[in-house]
């Protein structure tokens, strides 16, 4: 089997532009979150998420692109412009045939479908765009990219709620460790903060009106964001041949299914997740020292994940480091993993762990140390990045200091 390494990593995000930006911004405990700027936000109870401020979407595309483009796949371009770029990888001939692009998304072009439903139930407009179809199928990121960086392998879109962009990562992964692919461009994106989108989520009643505190006593609830993140997975020895900048090794994925139900997490499927990560990268578990954690914030996801935690690493849990940067950025549903794994990526590069910033009080069913608030200066050999999704859809990956 072929190791597995990350050369390029590029984001958009609440809390940068760009993958340096988001490192600085998770170094300092930044939060991301705040007022939403939406339309008709004013008929929401709940008003608050993880946005890009100040995007102007004229200043990186021409109104040709911007026709085409939902805003879920600008983010995804504009994310793998930085990737690819840092990859130094340019996809011609044979290698163009061996690379492809998998990417995650929930809700995909949501945004489009939202501006046109007001378009023709409220405005009366009997006539719309004749490219909405093409400009908001979940596809359309993973189409784009591979148009316009000519990957002619596999190509496809992941939809698994929450867990999308993992899923999608780990389907990457295996498909250059098999060598089906030399490369693939990989990760996710989501847009989902329209009023439609967060009108939806309302219904649920998991949301926050104030904060994402994961693991605190005093959490009340989940906090939407958006954004993307993209990296391009390289076989290894394909990147040393080349003399290419490694980030980390991808060193192993495992996914599970609850089979119990629609939106209750299960302990049993995170748990499996996560001890399948750890053994398909053949590694010892007491190796692992830290967790990107789901931790989305809400009282059924945090004290599951913890208990699942617990279960794998018996009394190694107590001197790991499990912290949620969804306090910061919030929770970009099915681009969230891909965001998170940039956490992974500090952590085994640069030796800073991401803090759970909002925490105010410890809660004695998430009994770990989550890092609470300010970030720290630590030495690790292997990361996991969680990802856990209604309908009880789990994906883990686990990745390795190179």
């Amino acid at each position: 089997m072929r190791r597995v390494v990350i050369t390029g990593a590029g984001t958009i995000n609440p809390l940068g532009t760009d993958v340096p930006s988001t490192f600085a911004a998770m170094r300092e405990g930044r939060c991301g979150i705040g007022p939403l700027d939406i339309s008709d936000v004013d008929r929401l109870s709940i008003q608050i998420g993880g946005q890009i401020r100040d995007y102007d979407e004229a200043a990186y595309f021409n109104r040709q692109q911007i026709a085409l483009y939902d805003r879920f796949t600008q983010f995804t371009l504009l994310a793998a412009r930085q990737a690819i770029g840092q990859s130094g990888l340019t996809f011609t001939g044979v290698l163009a045939d061996r690379s492809g692009v998998i990417l995650g998304t929930s809700g995909g072009g949501l945004n489009t479908q939202d501006e046109n439903y007001r378009a023709v139930y409220q405005a009366g407009k009997n006539r719309v765009h004749p490219f909405i179809i093409p400009k908001l199928m979940n596809n359309a990121a993973a189409s784009h990219v591979s148009i316009e960086w000519n990957l002619r392998g596999p190509s496809f879109t992941v939809a698994t709620a929450c867990a999308s962009s993992n899923h999608a990562m780990g389907q990457a992964f295996n498909m250059v460790r098999s060598g089906m692919a030399t490369a693939m461009v990989t990760g996710g994106s989501e847009a989902m903060l329209c009023f439609g989108g967060i009108k939806a989520w309302e219904g649920l009643r998991v949301m926050s009106r104030d904060a994402c505190r994961p693991f605190s006593a005093t959490r009340n609830g989940m906090v939407q964001g958006e954004g993307a993140g993209v990296f391009v997975f390289e076989e290894y020895e394909h990147a040393r041949a080349r003399g290419a900048d490694i980030l980390c090794e991808v060193a192993g994925f495992a996914m599970s299914s609850d089979a119990s139900d629609i939106v209750t997490p299960s302990k049993q499927g995170a748990a499996r997740a996560m001890a399948g990560a750890i053994a398909d990268a053949q590694i010892a578990k007491e190796r692992v020292g830290y967790i990107n954690a789901h931790g989305t914030g809400t009282a059924a996801n945090d004290k599951t994940e913890c208990a699942a935690v617990a279960d794998v690493f018996g009394a190694h849990a107590d001197s790991l480091m499990i912290s949620s940067t969804k306090s910061m950025h919030g929770h970009l549903i099915g681009g969230t993993g891909a965001v998170e794994l940039l956490a992974c990526i500090m952590a085994l590069r640069d030796g800073v762990i991401a803090p759970t910033i909002g925490f105010e009080e410890p809660d004695p069913e998430c009994a770990l140390d989550v890092v609470p608030n300010v970030a720290r200066d630590a030495q690790i050999e292997v990361a996991l990045s969680n990802a856990f999704a209604f309908g009880g859809m789990n994906a883990v990956l686990a990745l390795k200091k190179h």
